[in-house]
């Protein structure tokens, strides 16, 4: 699956919320995230950009499925569909 090549970071945010990412903080343009599970808690930032570089948003998603411990293209659908 092709990534989306307009996506901002609100919208990006929004998206993540429904894998439990929540806002920790923000630091200048770029925003915290972190997910909290029993086990461990795995942080993120996002660039609050518009649109988000395609590079910069590959390597989000790659760290995002190595913690989830899915396949980036499982992960893409279940974002993005």
């Amino acid at each position: 699956m092709k990534l989306p090549r307009d996506l901002n970071a609100i919208q990006f945010i929004k998206l993540l919320r429904k894998l439990d990412y929540e806002e920790t903080r923000q630091s200048g343009s770029h925003i915290r995230l972190t997910r909290k599970t029993t086990e461990s808690e795995h942080h993120i930032t996002i660039p609050n950009h518009n649109p988000i570089k395609l590079g910069t948003l590959n390597n989000i998603l790659k760290d995002i499925s190595m913690h989830l411990d899915i396949n980036k293209n499982d992960l893409l659908r279940e974002l993005f569909d």
